[in-house]
C-alpha cells in the first residue's frame, strides 16, 4: 500500500482486531507467520477491516509475556513459520512431526522449548549464499548483531544471569549462528507477511514494551542506559500502583531507565528503537505511555508494589523526538491507569490518538470510557489484552451495573444474557476514528479466552483460536457492520 494511502486511511472512520501471532492456528503450538497468519488477513480484508493489532513480537519471558523481554529489538523466535523451513530443506518431516500439538486451543510454552534443537539443526543446514544473507543481516542491524552475542554468551554461560558470566568462557559459534539465523527468518518472514496484509489493504499496529528484563541484552550492552548499581543490580524497579487491572498493584521489577543520562545524547537508544519498530510495522501502541509523564518506581527487593514513588518522566520534549523518529508511522498513547491531568495534558500536547476502553466505562459516574464520549482523535477498544473479554465481562458484572450498562447500549430486554450485539454496536457507533476489538469479543467468548490477567502469576498469554473457529466468522456479516456505521475500509 502507497504512504499516500496509509496516510488517508488513517483520518477516516475504520476499524480492526486484535489478536497476537501466538494465538493464531497452527500445528506446532503456537500460532506463527505462516498459513493461519494469512488466512486471518484474508478474513480481515474480506470483512471490511483496517486494522490489525499484534502484541510485541519480543522475545517472551518464562511466563509467556512480551513486556519483560530480553531485547526491545529482536523477534520472537517461535512465530517462525516452521513448514516454510521445511520447504526450503532445512527442516524434514520427521523433524516436525515431533512437534505437532494435539491441543489447538492453548499456547504450550513449555512444548515450544523443545524446537531449539531443531532450530541449530536447521540452522547448521544453511550453506552458500543463504549463509552470506544471514551475515549481511546482522552486519546491517548492529542491535540483533549485538544480541545473538548475548544470547550466545547466555547459553555458553549455562542460561545464567549476565552479572554470573565467567569471563573466561566464549560463545559457541554454532549458536551464535544460530541466533542469526533465527533473526534473520523471523524477520524475512514477517516481512513477506506484512507485504501481503498491506497489498490487501490492511495495516499492522505494533506494540512497544516500555521496559525490558534487567537480563537483557540492552542493559549489557548499555548499562549506563539504567539505573544500576555498581554490581550491575537495579537500584530501582518499575510497577504500578493498585487500580483497576490489579487492586495490590503489580510489582513488575524491570529496571528504570536513566532519563538524565539518556538525555545527554538526544535519546539515541529510543530514537533508533522507534525507526527500528515502525521498519516493522505501519503504527505502534506505546505500552504505560504515562511514564513519560511520571513514573512509579520501587526500591530493589521491595516486596510488593503498594509503597513505591512517582518520579517525573522525560516529558513533551521527549515525545516530540518520538513522533519524529516514527516518520508517517501512527503512535497510539496507551494512557491507561493511574492517570492524572499532567498526562492528559501530555497526550494532548503531543497529538497523539490516547485509548478509550468500554469496559472501564461503567465503574464509576465518569463517562470517560462511555462511547458518546470517544473524542475523534482517539482508539476505542472493547477491551485490551488485559481485560476480561466482552462477554465474560457482561457475565461478571454486578447487576445493577449491568443493567445500567445494557440500558445504555439500548438492550432493554430482561435476557441479559443476549446483550453482547449491543455493546459491540455502541462501541462501533462511536464518535472514535478507530475502533479495535480483540478477535475472541467478535466470536463471543467468554473469560476462559482471556488473554492476561494483569498481576497473578502464571496461566495467561496461552489463548489460542482453532482454525474451525476462525472459518466460524462470516466476514461478510462484518463487512455489513462496519458500512453500516461508516467504518468499512475501502477496497
Amino acid at each position: 500500500m502507497k504512504e499516500n494511502n496509509i496516510k488517508e486511511t488513517r483520518q477516516k472512520r475504520r476499524s480492526g482486531v486484535l489478536l497476537h501471532i501466538s494465538s493464531l492456528p497452527g500445528p506446532y503450538g503456537c500460532g506463527s507467520f505462516g498459513k493461519g497468519a494469512r488466512q486471518f488477513v484474508d478474513f480481515l480484508a474480506a470483512a471490511g477491516f483496517t486494522y490489525w493489532q499484534v502484541l510485541p513480537f519480543a522475545w517472551p519471558d518464562d511466563s509467556g509475556s512480551p513486556y519483560k523481554s530480553v531485547s526491545a529489538f529482536a523477534g520472537n523466535p517461535y512465530f517462525i513459520d516452521l513448514d516454510e523451513l521445511a520447504s526450503e530443506g532445512l527442516l524434514t518431516q520427521d523433524e516436525l512431526a515431533g512437534l505437532v500439538e494435539a491441543q489447538p486451543y492453548v499456547c504450550d510454552f513449555d512444548a515450544l522449548q523443545k524446537r531449539f534443537p531443531l532450530y541449530l539443526a536447521a540452522s547448521r543446514r544453511v550453506n552458500g549464499e543463504k549463509r552470506r544473507a544471514v551475515f549481511s543481516f546482522v552486519s546491517e542491524n548492529p542491535r540483533l548483531e549485538s544480541f545473538c552475542h548475548f544470547m550466545a554468551k547466555k547459553e555458553a554461560n549455562g542460561g545464567k544471569p549476565f552479572r554470573q558470566w565467567d569471563p573466561a568462557v566464549q560463545e559457541d559459534a554454532d549458536l551464535y549462528f544460530m541466533h542469526c539465523f533465527l533473526q534473520y527468518t523471523f524477520f524475512t518472514q514477517w516481512k513477506a507477511l506484512k507485504r501481503y496484509a498491506n497489498e490487501k489493504g490492511i495495516l499492522i499496529i505494533g506494540d512497544m514494551p516500555i521496559y525490558v528484563d534487567i537480563d537483557s541484552a540492552d542493559v549489557y550492552e548499555a548499562p549506563e542506559n539504567f539505573l544500576l548499581d555498581e554490581q550491575m543490580r537495579p537500584t530501582l524497579v518499575a510497577g504500578v500502583p493498585p487500580d483497576y487491572f490489579a487492586p495490590e498493584g503489580q510489582l513488575w521489577g524491570n529496571p528504570i531507565y536513566n532519563w538524565e543520562r539518556m538525555k545527554e545524547n538526544g535519546y539515541a537508544w529510543w530514537q533508533e528503537r522507534m525507526a527500528h519498530t515502525m521498519k516493522i510495522y505501519d503504527g505502534v501502541r506505546i505500552d504505560h505511555f504515562r511514564a513519560f509523564s511520571s513514573y512509579y518506581a520501587l526500591p530493589a527487593g521491595a516486596e510488593n508494589a503498594k509503597n513505591g514513588k512517582w518520579y517525573p518522566g522525560p516529558g513533551l520534549s521527549f515525545v516530540k523526538l518520538l513522533k519524529k523518529a516514527a516518520g508517517r508511522g501512527m503512535i497510539i498513547a496507551e494512557d491507561l491507569g493511574d492517570i492524572d491531568d499532567d498526562v492528559r495534558h501530555l497526550v494532548e500536547k503531543s497529538g497523539l490518538p490516547g485509548m478509550r476502553v468500554f469496559q472501564f466505562g461503567f465503574d464509576g459516574e465518569d463517562d470517560y470510557h462511555r462511547p458518546h464520549a470517544y473524542p475523534k482523535n482517539c482508539v476505542a477498544y472493547s477491551g485490551t489484552h488485559d481485560n476480561n473479554t466482552l462477554l465474560g465481562y457482561l457475565w461478571e458484572c454486578e447487576e445493577g451495573k449491568r443493567r445500567f450498562m445494557l440500558d445504555y447500549c439500548g438492550y432493554h430486554d430482561a435476557d441479559w444474557t443476549k446483550g453482547l450485539p449491543a455493546m459491540r454496536e455502541a462501541i462501533f457507533r462511536s464518535h472514535a476514528d478507530i475502533v479495535i476489538f480483540p478477535l475472541q469479543d467478535l466470536l463471543g467468548y467468554g473469560a476462559d479466552t482471556r488473554m492476561n490477567v494483569p498481576g497473578v502469576a502464571g496461566g495467561s498469554w496461552r489463548y489460542r483460536v482453532s482454525k474451525e473457529q476462525l472459518a466460524s466468522l462470516d466476514p461478510a456479516v462484518w463487512d455489513q457492520v462496519n458500512r453500516l456505521f461508516g467504518r468499512r475500509r475501502p477496497v
